[in-house]
Formats: structure tokens, C-alpha cells, sequence
């Protein structure tokens, strides 16, 4: 019928091939396609479909850092050459205020115009060490728990650089982070104030076999919160 009508109004033509040359061509390749196909402008919905290596580098999944095969458990015995830190110096009794103490400069971190750059391909940005020091807080907070609730139990495995790749660290919001961080460093802190004290001795056992008591747990969780400020310049 549009035919006819443009037989009288060459102008009707003309417009609709303009129109025509508008549109873009895509393949329905996941529908079966085989050839290119219409995009259909005047339908008021399109859908784009972006093939897997098409956005910028900085979108792709950044580089997993090397995995660390390293029994940190040793800080228990022995400074930690890197940061410092020395377990045997530190009173379980004080892991409420210090636990706060070692997480308060994160709302620090975490507002750094560069959070999410890493230095280096393989290294994490501060943005992605704020994110497995909250999960940091979380899973030993659950660690506690089982240890006071259970007779020897055995944590549940933690992949923690599984965890930043499925969680996508890299992508989270610093200021949501900060407020996460904050929230889980409370409860955390609030799960070593009424101890009794025959419960510091109550044991746990890791995955890979490694054994804890609830007091020695404590201790070595708090270097991971001190080696990570140390990773990010805020020791």
C-alpha cells in the first residue's frame, strides 16, 4: 500500500528510504541468524548485545594476584617481617577496642580519588583490600562463633581470591565498602566482649588442618587487619 501511495508523493519514497538508511543492521546470531538483519528504530526498544571483549580494558576481570601459599599462621610464634606485627604482644582480652582501632582508618582509604587503581597488575587497589578486610571481619566473626558453640569444629574452606573475583571487589562502591567495614568491625568486636575464660582455650581447626583456640584465632585474625593497613599505606 506505502507503494502506491509514494507513486503520488515521490516525497513519501524519500523519506522512507532516509529511514531505511538509519537503521542499523545486527545478526541474530544467538536466534539463529545467518545474516544481517533490520534493527527495527520506530519498535521504541532495542536491545544491544555486546560481544565478550567489547568493552575497554578497564571493564575486563582485572588479573587474580598470585596465590599465597604462605602459613601466616607463623606471626603466632614470630614478628611479621612485613608489617611488623607481633601476636604475642597483643592481650585477647583487648581485641574488642583493638579490632576498632585497626579498621577505623578504612573511611580514610576508601575515600582516595585512586581507591580503585591498582599499583600494579597483580596487586590489589586499596578498594579491593577494603573489601576482603570487611569479609575478613565477617568470616572470623563466624569463626568465633562456631569455636565457642561447637566442640572442635572445622571452618568451612574460604577461597578468599575466589571470593574477590566472584564478588567483583574492583566494581564495589568505596563509600558502601567504608560503611560495611564499619558495621562488620562492631559486631566483630562485640563477639570477643564476653569471653569467659575458660572459653579462650576452646579449640577450632581450619580446612588445611591448621589448629586454633579461640585466643590464638583472635590474635592471628588481628594481623590480617594490621598487614592490610600496612598493604594500603595506612599502618
Amino acid at each position: 500500500m506505502s507503494d502506491f501511495f509514494e507513486l503520488f508523493n515521490p516525497g513519501l519514497r524519500h523519506t522512507r528510504e532516509q529511514k531505511d538508511l538509519e537503521k542499523m543492521l545486527v545478526v541474530e546470531a544467538d536466534k539463529g541468524g545467518t545474516g544481517p538483519q533490520p534493527l527495527d528504530l520506530d519498535s521504541g526498544q532495542v536491545v544491544l548485545r555486546m560481544p565478550s571483549r567489547a568493552y575497554p580494558e578497564p571493564m575486563q576481570t582485572p588479573k587474580a594476584p598470585e596465590p599465597d601459599d604462605k602459613d601466616w599462621t607463623f606471626v603466632l610464634d614470630r614478628a611479621c617481617p612485613e608489617c611488623g606485627y607481633t601476636a604475642a604482644s597483643v592481650d585477647a582480652h583487648d581485641l574488642p577496642r583493638l579490632v576498632l582501632e585497626s579498621t577505623s582508618a578504612w573511611a580514610q582509604v576508601l575515600a582516595r580519588p585512586d581507591v580503585a587503581t591498582r599499583p600494579a597488575a597483580q596487586v590489589w587497589s586499596p578498594l579491593e583490600y577494603g573489601c576482603h578486610v570487611r569479609d575478613v571481619l565477617r568470616i572470623f566473626t563466624g569463626r568465633a562463633a562456631l569455636i565457642r558453640t561447637q566442640d572442635n569444629p572445622v571452618f568451612p574452606n574460604w577461597d578468599q581470591d575466589a571470593t574477590a573475583l566472584e564478588e567483583r571487589y574492583w566494581e564495589q562502591d568505596p563509600a558502601t565498602v567504608s560503611s560495611e567495614i564499619a558495621d562488620a568491625a562492631q559486631e566483630n568486636a562485640a563477639g570477643w566482649t564476653d569471653v569467659a575464660e575458660h572459653e579462650w582455650s576452646r579449640p577450632g581447626t581450619r580446612s588445611n588442618g591448621s589448629a586454633f583456640t579461640l585466643d590464638t584465632l583472635g590474635r592471628y585474625m588481628l594481623h590480617d587487619l594490621r598487614h592490610h593497613l600496612h598493604d594500603v599505606g595506612a599502618a
